[in-house]
């Protein structure tokens, strides 16, 4: 699977931390051979999120995507549960 990043997640990254920052290289690594992989807990959302999915990057961190096709990954948002879905 293709990852492509939307400008407003690209800002929110810029602001976290290294540490979480090489998490979420690694959680895309595994992404991209494995978008459902048990680890993830992918799941599709609803409300303002109706059509996109999350998965989890640690226990409170979640990055947003949306499928865009078969084979393309376009994640919007990344933060904390709170953050994200408040």
């Amino acid at each position: 699977m293709k990852i492509q990043f939307h400008k407003n997640f690209e800002k929110q990254y810029k602001k976290l931390t290294p540490k979480l920052k090489l998490k979420i290289k690694e959680r895309n690594v595994v992404f991209a051979a494995d978008p459902f992989h048990s680890s993830f807990n992918n799941h599709a959302l609803k409300g303002i999120y109706t059509g996109y999915r999350s998965i989890n990057i640690t226990g409170d961190f979640r990055m947003i995507y949306k499928l865009i096709g078969n084979d393309i990954a376009l994640f919007v948002a990344i933060g904390s549960h709170s953050k994200l879905y408040q």
